[in-house]
């Protein structure tokens, strides 16, 4: 039978510990999602850049706004990009993407996802290609984040184009 000492500190340890599993489950599950725009005047052909801000669900509600002090070598696991409005939109008109991570003041920015000759029956939905080489640990802590696609338009649209990238993110205990 364990004495109710050693279990206080048995117990007190766990809970402790658990924490930062817990906060490296929550970041595994809830992605920091960005709503970009293409503008019904962007070219084709030539370069062109969406910029939006991107937080996580679970930033919205922690205490502090952001736990993310209890995980480390944070890196991108997953990426998807939809479109929302018109939800029928065919991403098959974007030729090749690119997606960047930064602060919020475009510094420490990083490359995170990319997708190269995206083939022109793609659909409203595609999965990006990620790049995991750098960890994200230090952007995970800002409250948002900004999240830049440099892409390359095979056709125009007549209206203006909203996307949805989500961002999954892996990360270990701290």
């Amino acid at each position: 039978m364990i004495k109710k000492p050693t279990f206080i500190l048995l117990a007190s340890a766990l809970f402790l510990g658990s924490c930062a599993m817990m906060q490296t489950i929550v970041k595994s599950t809830f992605p920091y999602t960005a709503n970009l725009s293409i503008p019904a005047s962007a070219k084709v052909g030539e370069p062109n850049t969406a910029i939006s801000t991107a937080n996580s669900f679970d930033q919205d509600f922690t205490k502090d706004g952001n736990n993310a002090g209890k995980i480390r070598e944070v890196r991108i696991i997953s990426a998807r990009l939809q479109s929302k409005d018109p939800s029928n939109y065919n991403i098959g008109n974007i030729v090749s993407l690119r997606v960047y991570m930064g602060k919020t003041d475009g510094s420490d920015e990083v490359l995170v996802a990319v997708r190269k000759d995206i083939t022109t029956a793609a659909g409203n939905s595609i999965v990006l290609d990620i790049d995991n080489s750098h960890f994200l640990d230090e952007l995970v802590r800002e409250h948002s984040v900004r999240i830049r696609m440099v892409y390359l338009l095979r056709k125009a649209s007549d209206t203006d184009v909203n996307l949805k990238v989500s961002l999954g993110i892996g990360a270990d205990p701290r």
